[in-house]
């Protein structure tokens, strides 16, 4: 774009785009998402029971949750425990080498833990493992 000056002079403008804001506004954005995405992360929170064998979890599973309310969580996202079987066959290509671990916390009671095993063997997954913590170095719960 150009345009004369009162001397009778063309001149050019500059079209040159200020990044200075642009990269102020993407710096926040980014401090933004680092703090909040650990706490996005934590999920459903479970006091489970504490164990002297503790096998450390190395690859992504499915974990089933029940929490103190005895609310059930496939992942984070709440469900039906109805709804167990047909979820997890929609999930799950091989069930015979699937495993699936479910994290209950201490204080449910074995009636609805054995209700959720139930379902999860109902859509055929044999492997189940549950979740616990290791305890201390003293031998004594936390």
């Amino acid at each position: 774009m150009a345009f004369t000056a009162s001397n009778g002079r063309t001149q050019s403008s500059i079209s040159d785009i200020n990044v200075t804001p642009l990269v102020d506004v993407v710096l926040v954005l980014l401090i933004i998402f680092m703090v909040t995405a650990p706490v996005l992360q934590s999920g459903i929170e479970v006091s489970v029971p504490k164990t002297r064998t503790v096998k450390e979890i190395t690859e992504e599973r499915l974990v089933i949750s029940v929490d103190k309310q005895q609310r059930v969580f496939l992942g984070n996202d709440p469900i039906n425990i109805n709804e167990i079987a047909s979820k997890l066959r929609q999930k799950i290509r091989d069930p015979q080498h699937q495993s699936i671990f479910i994290r209950a916390d201490e204080n449910v009671p074995f009636g609805a833990f054995a209700t959720v095993m139930d379902a999860v063997k109902q859509s055929g997954i044999t492997n189940v493992s549950i979740v616990t913590q290791p305890l201390d170095s003293h031998g004594s719960q936390r």
